[in-house]
This record gives structure tokens, C-alpha cells and sequence, in this order.
């Protein structure tokens, strides 16, 4: 549970919301707008920290100082006057020291990610694809215990967000990071996770988990089991937006 201060009163803002992520797995977050998905992210990393209740990493409470928390946010998160080495290394260097970032591992995703040609480039000479990919091997880089994304792919073009959305998954297979993705897209959450969480309006709590038998799999939107699926998740969307 979680509240937020504004003026002399107490907002509730996320409420007994009770989720649980297996590990190697993508989790996907849906939900109306103002129902709390991004500072439940806030609250899994370990940035907000005033809360009621426990979050759990491999049964340890969660803490920036111990855990490797991989955050990829929705304006990518890069610092304009840095390379695009720079950016990748931040997060590392910071946790690690700059000596101990691990070069090979590096190289490697860079290669996975096709950003070999774009490290000495800054973020201003990049597209939006390219800097979601920086953002991405930053995130990859820390070798985290978990990864956050937040509507990270929402704001690419649609051929473009294919793309990366593809890579992404490619990539994933390869490391397989337990992640947490928020979105306002039933199509993204179908593809990209394996459990698909609904979080209500605010106060925020998780309505309903569905398993999805469709992760992974591109072009299913004919297939009855898309066409079920997408309608349930719609079904309780519609639902909770008819209760507010």
C-alpha cells in the first residue's frame, strides 16, 4: 500500500496489490491511466521506499544497495551529454566501479543489440529506436537481478516498435532476466509476456492474472486464441473503467 501527500491530505495510490513474478519469466502490467503502474515500478526498484507491506527478490526484501534492479523508462532515460559508451557503462560503473565493468559481456550486446557502429554517437544523433536500444544494453549491462520497463516502447513508430520489440525478445531468450513490463497496449503485453497482470484504477490492486499461451508469437491477431484472449483483457479493462 502506498500513499502519496498532496496539500494537507493522504492519496491512496496503490492498495493490497499482491503479485508475484517467476523467475526467468516476463510479467506484463495493463491498466487504465492513473492506476498506479508506474510507481508500482518506482516502488519495485526500491526508489520509493515509504510504503505498507514487503517486496521480495528471491525472497530477500528489495534494496537498491544489495540488488542489481535493471530500470528502463519511457524517455529512455539517457544523458544528453554522454556517449552513447557513456550511457551503456553508467549504471555499472556506478554499482561496480569503472574497472570491474565487464568488457566481453559488454561487446556482446552490443553486437546482439546492433549498436557497434553508434558508441561514440550521443543520444541527439540517435533515433528514437537507437536510443531505446542504448537504454536496453545500460539496463543489460548491470546484469540485473530484475528488469523494469515502463511503456518503454510506446513512444517508437509502429514499424519501428515491431522491430524492437522483436529484438528485445531475442535478446531476453538469450539472457533470460525476470521483467516487469508496463503498458497501455493489450497487443504488447500479449506478445512480449508470459503472465499478464490488470491493475484497477486508482487505488491501484491487480484484478486479475491471465497466462498467456500466445507468448512470443508474432502475426496471431486472426487466430481465435488472440481474438479470446485480447477480448477478455478488454472485458476487464471496460470493467474497471465503468466502476470509476
Amino acid at each position: 500500500m502506498f500513499y502519496y501527500k498532496n496539500l494537507d491530505k493522504h492519496v491512496k495510490v496503490l492498495e493490497n496489490v499482491n503479485l508475484t513474478v517467476k523467475k526467468g519469466e516476463i510479467c506484463a502490467v495493463i491498466g487504465p491511466s492513473g492506476g498506479g503502474k508506474s510507481t508500482l515500478l518506482k516502488v519495485l526498484a526500491g526508489i520509493i521506499v515509504n510504503y505498507e507491506g514487503q517486496v521480495l527478490i528471491d525472497g530477500t526484501i528489495v534494496n537498491p544497495k544489495v540488488h542489481r534492479i535493471g530500470l528502463i523508462p519511457q524517455n529512455y532515460g539517457l544523458i544528453k551529454w554522454k556517449t552513447v559508451e557513456e550511457n551503456i557503462f553508467l549504471s555499472t560503473k556506478i554499482k561496480d566501479g569503472k574497472s570491474n565493468i565487464d568488457l566481453h559481456f559488454y561487446n556482446k550486446i552490443l553486437n546482439e543489440l546492433k549498436l557497434n557502429d553508434f558508441v561514440k554517437r550521443y543520444p541527439s544523433q540517435l533515433s528514437g529506436g537507437q536510443m531505446q536500444r542504448v537504454s536496453m544494453a545500460r539496463a543489460l549491462l548491470l546484469k540485473p537481478n530484475i528488469l523494469l520497463m515502463d511503456e518503454s516502447f510506446s513512444a517508437l513508430d509502429a514499424m519501428t516498435r515491431d522491430n524492437v520489440q522483436k529484438l528485445f525478445l531475442e535478446v531476453w531468450e538469450e539472457h533470460k532476466v525476470t521483467t516487469i513490463i508496463v503498458t497501455h497496449d493489450i497487443k504488447e503485453a500479449i506478445y512480449l509476456a508470459k503472465d499478464i497482470a490488470v491493475i484497477s484504477s486508482s487505488p491501484g490492486r491487480i484484478v486479475n492474472i491471465t497466462r498467456n499461451p500466445l507468448f512470443g508469437r508474432i502475426n496471431t491477431e486472426l487466430d481465435l486464441e488472440y481474438i479470446h484472449l485480447s477480448t477478455k483483457l478488454r472485458k476487464i479493462l471496460k470493467e474497471i473503467h465503468n466502476e470509476t
